[in-house]
C-alpha cells in the first residue's frame, strides 16, 4: 500500500507545483528530466530504490500531465474564447438568480467535438424555468474563465469551468426523460424543496446547507456566526457528513460487509454527486469507499495511502483543482487528524481505567473518551487547516476548539435528522412537517451556541496585525520542536502555556496599536465602498457601513479589540456602498447613537436601517443642520447637506479634532459640493483626507486641497468599472505632497494619532 503513497504523494506535489509556481513552458522538460533522475536510483538497492523510482516517476506523471492537460482538454474552450458563434449546450444545473442576470452551469459542446464546461449568463425571467438535461441552442459570446472582480484568478478552473458566455436569446428543448447523469441535481432539488416546506423558517436554510452544502437562503448573520465561531466548515459537506452517513447505512445493514460495502459506496458517491461534487466531499466519499473496501481485499486501511491516492485521482482529473481552497482545507484536515487525533486520543485516553466498575464510573469513562475524541479531533483538524484559513480569509477563529466541543454532537443530529426528514417529506410531507420540529431542535441548539460564541471579544481575531503573524509563526514553531523533542511522553504543557501566554501578548500588543494614542482612525478594506472605524480614549465610532461584507467587517475590527458596543454610528447618505452594512452590523454589534442625514425619505435602504435601528433600541439621531459630537478626546463636526438632488450631494460630512491632529470624511462629495464645505465649514489644515468618492475625478479638488493642505490621504476602493480612483485625482493629490495609502493595495489603513 505505501508503495502507491510514494507515487501519489510525489504526483500531487509536481501538480501543485506547476499550478503555483513552474512556468508551464517547462512542465513537460522538467518532467522528462524528473523520468531520467529515477535512473539514479538504479544505483541504489532494496527498498530505497524503488522508492526513489516511484517518487521520480510520481514527479514526472504529474508534470507531464499538468503540461499536457491545457493542450488536451482546453483545445475545445480555446477555440471558442474570444467569439461570439452558435452553440448547443446542456444545462448541467439549476440556474441562480443574480443581481442583474441569472447563471447557469451548461456542457457547450462545440462543433468539432469535445465539451466544455461553461458559466452561461442569460437574461430575461424565463432563464430560471431551465432545468438540468434541458438542450439549447443560442448564439452567446465567449471568453475564458480566467478573472473575477477584474483579476486573474483559478478560482473556476479549479471547479472546471473553462469558459464564461454570455446571450439574449435561446431556443429550449426538454427532453421527455431527464439524462441518469442528472438525476443527482433533481435528487438535490428535491430535498431542499423538501427540507424548506417541513422545516420552520428559522431552520430550513441551515438545514438544506447542512445536508446539500446550499448556502445561498442562509441568512447572513448565521453564516456570519458560524465562521467566526469556526463551525463554518459543518456547512461545507465534507468527511464530517459522509461518515455520519456511512454510520447510519453500516447500523441498518448490521455485519453484512459486503453488502454494506456496495450499497454504501453507492450512496455515498451519490449523495457525493447531489452535495455538487466539490472536492471535500468527493475527498471524503473516496476515502470512506476504500475503508469499506480493504477489510473485502484482505487489506489494512492505510490513511496516508488512502489520502495521497484520493488526491492523485482528482488532482489527475483535472490538475488546476489543486487551486481550490475547498480541497486544500480538506485534505490539510484530514492530514492534520491522520498525524495528532490518534496519538492524542491514546494519550489522554490512558489517564481513564480500563475497567471501570459500576454504572456511574462506566459512563463517566464513556463521556470522558467521547469529549477527548472530539477535542482531539479538532486539534487534529485545526493544525493545518488555521495557516490557510489566515492566509485565504485574513482570519482565525480562536474559540473554534471550544465551539467544536459543544457542537459537533448536534451537527450529527441535525444532519441525519434533517436528511430523514427531506427524504421522508418527498413522500410524505404530512409526516415529515410534523418529525421536523423534533429535528428542528439540534439546529436550532447550533444556531444558538454558534451566535452566542461569535459574540465572545476575541472569538475571532484579523490575521492583518504583525503580531499575530509572529504568533502563528511562533506556535508552528513550538509544534515542529514539540514533534523533533518531545520525548516518549510527549508532554503538551510547556507549548500549550508558551502559545497561550505569546498569544495573550500579540492581542495586547495589537489592541495597543489601536488605542495607544489619543485618536486611531481606521479606513477598512471593504472593497468599493467606505467604512472608516474610529477609537479614542475608550469611546468608539464609524463612518459609514457599505462595501463588501462591510457590517462584517466593521464588527470584526471592534471585537477583535475586545469590544462589543460601538458608541456613535453616523452615515454620509444611503448607497449601498456607504450604508448596505448596517443591518448587519447591528445584529452583531451594540450601537449608543444612530446619525443619519434627514434625506431621501423614499430610500428603500433608509427604512430598513430605520426598522433594524428601532428594533434594536438604537437611538436615532436625523441632522438637517448638523450638530457636533465628543468621542473620547476628539471632537467630531458633522456637517449637513450642502448640496441637492442626487443623494451624493445630499449627504452628511465629518472632521474630527484631537489636538494638533485633523481629519475630514467627505462621504461621496463632488467639486461643487466641496466648494461650498470650504466656503462654509471653516476648515483647518488636515493632517488626514479620507478622500470622497473612492477617488473619483470631481472628488479631492483643486480648492479643497489648496484649503486644508492634507498631508496622509487614503483612499477606499476596490474592483469597480468606473476607473476609481481617477489618474486626475491622484495626480492632484501627489502636487499637493500627499501620503496616498490605498485600500486595494495595502487593506485596513491605521492611523494613530499621538
Amino acid at each position: 500500500m505505501r508503495k502507491l503513497a510514494w507515487f501519489a504523494a510525489a504526483f500531487s506535489l509536481a501538480v501543485f507545483l506547476a499550478v503555483y509556481l513552474l512556468p508551464e513552458k517547462i512542465l513537460v522538460p522538467a518532467g522528462a528530466i524528473c523520468a531520467l533522475a529515477a535512473l539514479g536510483g538504479l544505483l541504489l538497492r532494496g527498498k530505497k530504490r524503488l522508492r526513489m523510482l516511484l517518487i521520480c516517476f510520481g514527479l514526472a506523471t504529474g508534470l507531464c500531465w499538468t503540461g499536457t492537460y491545457s493542450g488536451i482538454v482546453w483545445a475545445p474552450a480555446i477555440r471558442l474564447a474570444g467569439t461570439e458563434t452558435q452553440a448547443k449546450a446542456v444545462v448541467a444545473d439549476w440556474p441562480q438568480e443574480n443581481r442583474y442576470s441569472t447563471s447557469v452551469l451548461v456542457k457547450v459542446k462545440p462543433e468539432d467535438g469535445g465539451t466544455v464546461k461553461t458559466l452561461l449568463y442569460l437574461d430575461g425571467e424565463k432563464a430560471m424555468d431551465l432545468r438540468p438535461g434541458d438542450r439549447l441552442t443560442m448564439t452567446a459570446s465567449f471568453r475564458m474563465a480566467d478573472t473575477m472582480a477584474g483579476e486573474e484568478t483559478d478560482y473556476y478552473y479549479a471547479k472546471g469551468i473553462l469558459l464564461m458566455a454570455s446571450c439574449e436569446e435561446w431556443i429550449v428543448e426538454r427532453p421527455e426523460r431527464v439524462p441518469v447523469e442528472y438525476w443527482p441535481a433533481l435528487v438535490s432539488r428535491a430535498l431542499k424543496d423538501s427540507a424548506a416546506r417541513a422545516f420552520p423558517d428559522s431552520a430550513a436554510p441551515l438545514v438544506t446547507a447542512l445536508i446539500t452544502g446550499d448556502k445561498t437562503q442562509l441568512p447572513d448573520a448565521v453564516y456570519s456566526a458560524l465562521r467566526r465561531s469556526g463551525l463554518a466548515h459543518v456547512i461545507a459537506v465534507s468527511g464530517l457528513h459522509v461518515s455520519f452517513l456511512a454510520g447510519l447505512i453500516t447500523t441498518l445493514l448490521g455485519r453484512r460487509r459486503r453488502l454494506s460495502a456496495v450499497v454504501g459506496i453507492c450512496l455515498l458517491f451519490f449523495f457525493s454527486a447531489v452535495a455538487g461534487n466539490t472536492p471535500s466531499v468527493q475527498r471524503a466519499a473516496f476515502m470512506q469507499a476504500m475503508l469499506l473496501i480493504a477489510p473485502l481485499a484482505d487489506r489494512e486501511n492505510d490513511p496516508p495511502t488512502a489520502l495521497s491516492a484520493v488526491l492523485m485521482v482528482l488532482l489527475a482529473v483535472n490538475p488546476y483543482a489543486a487551486a481550490s481552497v475547498s480541497l486544500q482545507l480538506s485534505f490539510a484536515a484530514v492530514a492534520g487528524i491522520f498525524l495528532f487525533t490518534g496519538p492524542l486520543c491514546e494519550k489522554w485516553g490512558r489517564k481513564l481505567p480500563r475497567k471501570p466498575k459500576g454504572f456511574w464510573s462506566k459512563l463517566g469513562c464513556r463521556s470522558a473518551r467521547v469529549v477527548i475524541a472530539s477535542v482531539a479531533t479538532t486539534l487534529g483538524a485545526i493544525v493545518f487547516t488555521t495557516p490557510l484559513m489566515a492566509f485565504y480569509f485574513d482570519s482565525v477563529s480562536l474559540i473554534s476548539p471550544l465551539s467544536n466541543l459543544l457542537a459537533l454532537w448536534a451537527v450529527s443530529l441535525a444532519f441525519l435528522g434533517g436528511l430523514t426528514v427531506a427524504v421522508l417529506g418527498v413522500f410524505l410531507p404530512a409526516v415529515a412537517g410534523i418529525l421536523a420540529w423534533a429535528a428542528a431542535l439540534p439546529v436550532w441548539y447550533l444556531q444558538w451556541v454558534s451566535a452566542a460564541l461569535a459574540g465572545l471579544p476575541f472569538a475571532s481575531v484579523s490575521m492583518h496585525s504583525v503580531y499575530l503573524t509572529l504568533w502563528m509563526a511562533l506556535v508552528y514553531g513550538f509544534i515542529f520542536l514539540w514533534l523533533l523533542w518531545r520525548g516518549p511522553r510527549g508532554r503538551v504543557v510547556v507549548p500549550v502555556c508558551l502559545s497561550t501566554s505569546t498569544l495573550c501578548g500579540a492581542l495586547m500588543l495589537q489592541a495597543a496599536v489601536l488605542t495607544g494614542g489619543s485618536l486611531s482612525v481606521s479606513v477598512l478594506d471593504v472593497g468599493q465602498g467606505l467604512s472608516v472605524a474610529l477609537y479614542s480614549k475608550g469611546q468608539t465610532a464609524l463612518i459609514d457601513c457599505g462595501g463588501y461584507d462591510a457590517g462584517n467587517t466593521a464588527a470584526d475590527h471592534f471585537q477583535a479589540m475586545g469590544l462589543s458596543h460601538i458608541d456613535l454610528v453616523i452615515l454620509t447618505h444611503y448607497h449601498d456602498d456607504h450604508a448596505a452594512g448596517i443591518p448587519q452590523l447591528l445584529e452583531r454589534m451594540d450601537v449608543g447613537l444612530l446619525i443619519l442625514p434627514d434625506v431621501e425619505p423614499d430610500s428603500s435602504l433608509r427604512a430598513e436601517i430605520e426598522e433594524k435601528a428601532r428594533a434594536a433600541g438604537v437611538e436615532i439621531l436625523m441632522v438637517t443642520d448638523g450638530a457636533t459630537a465628543r468621542l473620547g478626546e476628539t471632537e467630531l463636526t458633522i456637517y449637513p447637506p450642502l448640496g441637492s438632488g442626487d443623494s451624493n450631494e445630499e449627504g452628511l460630512s465629518v472632521l474630527g479634532s484631537t489636538g494638533t491632529f485633523d481629519f475630514l470624511v467627505t462621504g461621496d462629495m463632488d467639486t461643487v459640493v466641496e466648494g461650498r464645505l470650504v466656503k462654509y465649514g471653516g476648515l483647518p489644515d488636515t493632517e488626514l483626507l479620507v478622500v470622497g468618492h473612492h477617488g473619483s475625478r470631481y472628488a479631492a479638488s483643486e480648492e479643497l486641497l489648496q484649503a486644508i493642505q492634507p498631508e496622509l490621504a487614503v483612499i477606499s476602493v476596490g474592483y469597480n468599472t468606473y476607473g476609481h480612483p481617477a489618474e486626475e485625482t491622484l495626480g492632484r493629490l501627489a502636487r499637493y505632497g500627499c501620503e496616498i495609502y490605498r485600500t486595494d493595495w495595502s487593506g485596513t489603513v491605521t492611523i494613530t494619532a499621538k
